[in-house]
């Protein structure tokens, strides 16, 4: 009979150390007995090998269309006719024909090709959409974008506002004093409302000065977008723990010893934060899918015909009760991201976090 699950902390190596079999803990790295913490929580890791899946499944979406689909994203198939179970099946019936009676056009209703789920061999999966678009093929290469600007716009948003962080936070004065009151600036905005303001602007007209020309469409203007608006939400708190660890007493004896200001911040004050930056830049990442969701299905985000998660639900949204699937599948791949990386991110922050408790079941 197992008993009792012991409670401890990682701050007494010993105890834990004679838990485990004798197994020396003492003298490791704080990196290493993060994966040690990490490891145990079976939540986490599976919420990120299926946030991994869903990456690696966006990525294949070329391979996808070409090998098995035989489409692109934007090929319409509006007149084009697939075998079903070996029936003929068109892809769209119904819209707009021509009455010779009358010479006229009339509008009829539009029934639209639903799921087959591989009985066309491969292709329209998951159905197609009022252009006869396949819907599988767009929502891999709408997750494809969403992840490209959900992942860039983390990165570079984390980026320069560790850099802020660190700028004003060891210098202080005028410095801090700058880069604080750039953050409340952006913090006073509501942030959808100032990404919609933003992008609406920028995809208009693009991007063109100080040397730099972004053209009306690209990605870059809702990645640009997204990592601007949200750098006071990852700068203030990183800005925070680099005041508190400026009036440490190490800092003070390595500038003692004659280190510059690069090397304090990068060698001393950095790997401090570490921490806290991995675990802001994994939930972040969820925040930015989100907000691209929502910026595209206000149509302020990607454009169309370039297809992404929040647009997909956009042009489903009007055919909601006769095809669901439309606007449902792409709302699914959404909650599953978003939900893996806010998952994987507790995880992460529980096994960096020095106070936090692990259970081990002998």
């Amino acid at each position: 009979m197992s008993e009792p699950a012991t409670e401890l902390t990682l701050d007494t190596p010993s105890l834990l150390a004679r838990e485990e079999h004798e197994v020396a803990i003492v003298g490791r790295s704080p990196w290493y007995l993060a994966w040690r913490r990490l490891r145990r929580n079976w939540v986490a890791l599976f919420s990120l090998g299926l946030f991994i899946v869903i990456v690696l499944a966006c990525a294949s979406a070329p391979l996808y269309a070409h090998h098995v689909a035989h489409t692109g994203p934007n090929t319409v198939h509006a007149t084009d006719q697939i075998r079903v179970n070996g029936k003929l099946r068109a892809v769209i019936r119904g819209g707009a024909q021509y009455n010779p009676a009358t010479d006229t056009f009339e509008i009829k209703k539009v029934d639209i090709l639903g799921p087959t789920w591989w009985h066309a061999h491969g292709r329209f999966v998951l159905g197609s959409d009022n252009l006869g678009r396949d819907v599988a093929v767009r929502l891999l290469y709408g997750g494809m974008n969403s992840l490209k600007i959900g992942i860039g716009s983390a990165f570079i948003c984390t980026l320069l506002a560790v850099i802020l962080a660190l700028l004003g936070g060891y210098f202080g004065g005028w410095g801090d004093w700058f880069v604080s009151r750039f953050f409340d600036i952006i913090w006073a905005f509501p942030v959808l409302l100032l990404a919609i303001a933003l992008g609406t602007a920028l995809s208009v007209n693009g991007f063109q000065h100080f040397g730099v020309r972004i053209e009306p469409g690209s990605l870059w203007i809702p990645t640009s977008v997204i990592a601007f608006i949200l750098i006071p939400y990852v700068g203030r708190p990183i800005r925070g723990q680099i005041l508190s660890l400026r009036q440490k007493e190490f800092i003070d004896a390595a500038i003692g010893q004659g280190a510059g200001p690069l090397r304090v911040m990068f060698s001393d004050l950095l790997p401090n934060v570490m921490s806290t930056i991995l675990v802001f830049f994994t939930l972040i990442i969820a925040i930015n899918i989100l907000t691209e969701a929502g910026l595209s299905f206000l149509g302020a985000g990607v454009r169309l015909p370039n297809p992404s998660w929040g647009n997909l639900i956009a042009s489903g949204q009007d055919q909601i009760q006769t095809a669901p699937w439309l606007a449902l599948i792409p709302g699914i791949a959404i909650v599953l991201t978003v939900l893996s990386l806010n998952i994987f991110g507790d995880g992460l922050r529980d096994a960096l976090d020095p106070r936090s408790k692990v259970r081990i079941n002998r």
